[in-house]
């Protein structure tokens, strides 16, 4: 099945520190992909690359086959890693103005969704917990009719049992063309959802893998695989 992002070749600095370096990556479409890595290794700045909120130095990217920009972002369902929501808004006012943006936005299945994750739909951001945010921003991002979801720390705020449901959330709300790229450093916590690993370390693509051929190869978990390479 045809790739839905390849990167060629890609490198971006910021002044004199190399961030990224010579990246080769493609994602097949109909996975559910770890991009995993220590702090600071270039997750964030890999991410916003595809997405399009920075600019490579060198090398391209593709989404669909088109290079990054007006088509390529319609393709694309984004959780970054921090809040963007308008904390003076109210839950339905938000997912209506989502309805409003975006052509690709399911307003019934958000709706569902904050049934499923019980969220009142009358309750004012401002009042919310960081934890019931991000599951909010979730609901957000899965319910775009997309080709990629790309979630920055989907699960960083959010206690162990709401995690295995946001987890179920994310693997029955996107299609069988569609993909999910995940960043986190909860592996032990996600890695079972995962199809395939990307690892990453200072700027460089260290290893891919399909998680079930990596976990026989090594018989070990894909957390304790990390931990055995990543260690201090």
């Amino acid at each position: 099945m045809k790739e839905i992002v390849k990167c060629k070749n890609l490198s971006k600095s910021f002044g004199e520190k190399r961030v990224l370096e010579n990246i080769e990556l493609n994602i097949q479409r109909g996975k559910i992909i770890g991009l995993l890595g220590k702090n600071g290794m270039g997750k964030s700045t890999l991410i916003k690359l595809i997405v399009g909120l920075l600019t490579p130095n060198s090398g391209e990217i593709t989404v669909d086959g088109k290079k990054i920009g007006v088509e390529s972002k319609k393709k694309i369902s984004y959780l970054p890693e921090r809040t963007y929501l308008d904390k003076t808004m109210k839950i339905e006012e938000t997912i209506e103005f989502f309805d409003e943006f975006y052509d690709n936005f399911d307003k019934d299945k958000a709706f569902k969704l904050l049934k499923d994750l019980n969220l009142d739909r009358n309750t004012r951001i401002s009042k919310m917990s960081k934890g019931m945010q991000e599951k909010l921003q979730l609901i957000l991002v899965m319910s775009r009719e997309a080709d990629l979801y790309i979630l920055d720390e989907p699960l960083g705020g959010v206690d162990p049992a709401t995690r295995d449901y946001i987890l179920d959330t994310i693997l029955s709300n996107f299609g069988k063309d569609s993909s999910v790229l995940i960043s986190t450093h909860l592996i032990a916590d996600i890695e079972r959802i995962l199809d395939e690993v990307i690892f990453i370390e200072n700027g460089k693509i260290v290893l891919t893998s399909d998680t079930d051929t990596l976990r026989e190869e090594k018989n070990a978990s894909i957390d304790e695989i990390f931990r055995e390479m990543f260690k201090c």
